[in-house]
């Protein structure tokens, strides 16, 4: 064998052993890392060739741990609307602080949640009402509200008497605003920030008789 040909059986070797083939379950992590980001650029019309392009694998692969696009699309965007980070966020704001600065802290959170996956929301929602989720998927997308629900209303119940409304209500309400903040009918590109969004929840609108608004 020529010192050419060794020398190019050393180098598919190399390239070999710097590629070695996924386990199912690393295939199909790696598929949907892939495709979360085309879902917020080209939506439920990305194609199985673009997907395959972005992992860097032949498009048959996806087949091979996927029963067919609309899986991996579905635990795609399960993946991307995991709540567990946003709960570890909100759980980490420091009980000691403030009602004020703690509000402010979980609006900015929750906030930032909506709007960096406005787009993957919709497409969940869609899939809910198409009635295309197992009921498992389904219960689990479905929870996530109710998870951050809890959790901020666990972040208010400390200074549940000087508030004029339950604990939950008031928790309710800041998802409220932070979802019409982030992804609302109007096409508004103003976003409110989260100590705008808590001094709305906190001291409303109204002035008070010395002509500031009245602080909680």
């Amino acid at each position: 064998m020529s010192e050419y040909s060794l020398i190019k059986v050393g180098r598919v070797e190399t390239r070999r052993r710097r590629q070695p083939a996924l386990a199912p379950d690393e295939r199909r992590a790696a598929l949907i890392a892939a495709t979360i980001p085309l879902l917020h650029e080209h939506g439920t019309e990305v194609s199985t060739r673009q997907i395959a392009q972005a992992a860097g694998v032949a498009e048959g692969t996806i087949f091979g741990v996927f029963q067919h696009k609309s899986e991996l699309v579905i635990c795609s965007v399960v993946k991307a609307l995991d709540p567990r980070p946003t709960l570890d966020a909100i759980a980490a704001i420091d009980p000691a602080a403030d009602l004020r600065t703690r509000l402010t802290r979980a609006a900015e959170i929750v906030h930032s949640r909506f709007a960096t996956n406005a787009d993957l929301m919709h497409i969940a929602r869609r899939l809910i009402i198409a009635n295309e989720l197992d009921p498992q998927t389904r219960e689990r997308m479905t929870e996530t509200r109710g998870q951050l629900l809890r959790a901020v209303t666990a972040l208010l119940e400390p200074d549940a008497g000087r508030l004029r409304i339950p604990p939950g209500e008031a928790a309710r309400l800041l998802l409220l605003y932070c979802g019409a903040n982030s992804f609302g009918p109007y096409g508004d590109t103003d976003a409110f920030d989260g100590a705008e969004l808590a001094s709305l929840l906190l001291d409303g609108i109204l002035q008070s008789d010395s002509g500031g608004p009245a602080k909680c």
